[in-house]
């Protein structure tokens, strides 16, 4: 089978399009026909040997992970519950950039056969992340929502879902007037652009200076750093990524946090085990948008599977609105945009 491997870190010229066996499931695994593979910041991080999660620390030569989205064509020893032929979805953090892959049984979920291939990669990880961190801080009805990198393949998704749940004002941010423009389709309120120095005074001007109950942080350092300041009273704030560079939580003053501010990270595998029914119901609230096209994912590019230093290039240049997914050819049916 075709996989891209890495065996060594820099930049997307490591990213090799080889030949290699078909992997085997293993004990409580199914193995994956893959349709459509996602790619996202995060792996250009793996790339770059600066993703921040201890756990990924791979030997080379290495296949990177990411959404994937397929048939189940073999069972490893001990998986009940899933059939072969089954479609399905899962997050893994290797092996993603393959024709078939290996995952965990216990992280795969269904796709409706009707569904999209491309639009059913938000499935696995972007979406039940948008909804898990919309969840971890209680957004209520009717409270004001800030949402970070709202052009990027999660936070678009968590835009259309803050609506959706009934939020007041939804603030986005984004790098750029073009992507800022993006979010207001979305359906956010009002759209910063956080390259300027002076969005903060643009986030309390949209709250008429009483600040925001709910912050949505993907991007880390000083952007974590001054959203805690933007705080309403009992507001929290989410952290779930380090786009921005920053690999550690910033300084913040203990007097910010007693003026009844609060501040959280958040990962995908600790909300899956902490909370497996709501995120499974999750699942389900999504996968329903998804077919009624309540929440769409936009599909900035989808490419060949040899094509994945292209997908890298598009994603580091930060230039994308959504999505870019890589085809291994078996998808029967793909929407989306060309790079």
């Amino acid at each position: 089978m075709r996989a891209v491997r890495i065996h060594e870190y820099g930049g997307p010229e490591v990213l090799r399009t080889e030949e290699v066996p078909i992997p085997e499931p293993g004990p409580g695994q199914v193995l994956i026909a893959a349709e459509a593979v996602s790619v996202g910041f995060a792996q250009t991080q793996m790339r770059r040997n600066v993703f921040p999660a201890p756990m990924w620390r791979p030997e080379f030569p290495v296949t990177l992970g990411g959404d994937v989205v397929g048939e189940v064509v073999a069972l490893g020893p001990g998986v009940t519950g899933i059939a072969t032929g089954d479609r399905v979805g899962a997050f893994t953090l290797h092996g993603a950039y393959a024709e078939y892959v290996a995952v965990d049984a216990d992280t795969v979920l269904p796709v409706p056969a009707e569904l999209d291939a491309a639009q059913a990669t938000a499935l696995p990880a972007p979406g039940p992340i948008a909804m898990g961190t919309m969840g971890t801080a209680g957004l209520a009805p009717g409270e004001s929502v800030l949402v970070h990198a709202a052009a990027g393949g999660i936070g678009h998704l968590a835009v259309q879902l803050a609506r959706l749940a009934g939020a007041g004002t939804v603030i986005a941010t984004a790098g750029t007037p073009e992507k800022c423009a993006y979010a207001r389709t979305l359906g956010a309120d009002v759209a910063i652009d956080y390259s300027r120095p002076e969005w903060p005074d643009a986030v309390r001007e949209a709250t008429g200076g009483r600040g925001v109950d709910v912050i949505l942080d993907s991007v880390g350092g000083d952007v974590l750093r001054q959203g805690v300041g933007l705080l309403a009273p009992f507001g929290r704030l989410v952290f779930y990524g380090s786009a921005g560079g920053g690999l550690g939580i910033p300084t913040v003053s203990p007097m910010e946090l007693i003026g009844m501010r609060f501040l959280t990270g958040f990962a995908l595998s600790a909300w899956r085990n902490a909370r497996p029914e709501r995120y499974r119901a999750d699942h389900d609230t999504l996968t329903a948008h998804l077919l009624a096209g309540t929440v769409r994912q936009t599909v900035h590019a989808t490419l060949p599977l040899e094509d994945v230093g292209k997908a890298h290039e598009i994603v580091e240049s930060r230039a994308q609105s959504g999505r870019i997914v890589l085809l291994t050819g078996r998808a029967t049916r793909t929407t989306g945009g060309a790079a």
